[in-house]
């Protein structure tokens, strides 16, 4: 190569790296705007409260405020689908959860989408622990009893849930397949209303998670068995787990975490686990959530890789269990 086309070359080099570099220096750092978090779920429930107090906390490290958006919908699965579907710019995230992220597959045949595949995971935010909970006159004054009844008259018994791959459905699945129980197994359009029914006697026992039952449980509306942690959860002291109970095979927690669509850029996702971590290692933000029953112990799964592996072990567990007791719905 002659002087005359090294020098033409490293010209044409110098333009192209010039080019590439104006476009990155043209752009505004991220965030620039205002970010949306999908909800997959009604305002009010867990993942809703969950998700807010996160937010808050983020959107002052970030600089830029984090809007909630609710889109409610089969179990979750309507909003999980608009998120993995959203540009990957991070401008839009998730608050997903144990069933949109992890039992869906199995609950959804014909699901749009894969957890595993169609997302960046941001970090865990919240573990929500389980607990066993029924109408406040059911026979059974402890876990031995409950277990012992339920086996003995589980076609004579009614179980609530809130809608086919929601957290109660899942977990009581579990229950269920663990005790060899066949009760009639009743949905309703979430949580409320399923425990308003069991509230009222209308219906037997459920499985839920504990942000939504502390008040009725403490009210003594309903009795509480067992919460499936491996140590008491400081919300119910008084609740013994299931271990302690007699029943140490049933350990389950729902979880939230954020999500952000597959192919957002590896440095907006860093950007987004840095604010989630600093809004969990702050002490206001940290008591707002353990005072609902959370659990803040899995730190494993607050990165990105950690998150991966969580939801990789939840689709395979869910999956094993609901189409072991032929808990999955059949067909769209």
């Amino acid at each position: 190569m002659n002087q005359n086309a090294r020098s033409a070359r490293s010209l044409l080099l110098a333009v192209a790296a010039l080019a590439a570099a104006l476009p990155a220096a043209g752009r505004a750092a991220y965030p620039d705007r205002p970010i949306t978090m999908i909800v997959p779920f009604a305002a009010g429930g867990p993942t809703d409260v969950v998700a807010r107090i996160v937010a808050d906390h983020m959107s002052r490290t970030l600089g830029q405020q984090i809007v909630v958006e609710n889109v409610a919908g089969a179990g979750g699965t309507t909003g999980s689908l608009r998120a993995a579907q959203a540009a990957p710019d991070g401008y839009t995230i998730e608050m997903g959860h144990m069933g949109t992220h992890g039992a869906a597959p199995a609950a959804y045949p014909e699901l749009k989408y894969d957890p595993r595949k169609d997302f960046a995971p941001i970090g865990l935010a919240s573990g929500t622990p389980i607990v066993i909970v029924a109408r406040k006159d059911f026979p059974a004054k402890d876990l031995k009893e409950f277990v012992a009844y339920l086996k003995a008259n589980s076609e004579k018994l009614n179980e609530a849930h809130a809608g086919t791959g929601s957290v109660s459905f899942t977990t009581c699945a579990l229950l269920n397949s663990l005790v060899g129980a066949k009760p009639t197994r009743v949905a309703y359009r979430g949580t409320g209303p399923a425990l308003n029914d069991l509230v009222a006697g209308q219906v037997d026992y459920m499985c839920d998670q504990i942000v939504n039952l502390v008040p009725q449980i403490q009210a003594g509306t309903i009795k509480a068995y067992a919460v499936a942690l491996p140590a008491r959860s400081p919300a119910l002291p008084d609740v013994p787990t299931t271990k302690e109970a007699g029943l140490p095979e049933f350990q389950v927690s729902a979880w939230n975490a954020i999500f952000a669509p597959k192919g957002t850029p590896p440095e907006i996702v860093k950007r987004l686990n840095v604010a989630l971590v600093k809004a969990i290692a702050d002490e206001n933000t940290r008591k707002r959530i353990l005072d609902l029953g959370g659990d803040l112990s899995n730190e494993a799964a607050r990165s990105p890789e950690g998150l991966q592996k969580l939801v990789e072990n939840e689709v395979a567990r869910w999956n094993r269990v609901l189409r072991s007791t032929g808990a999955g719905k059949q067909g769209g």
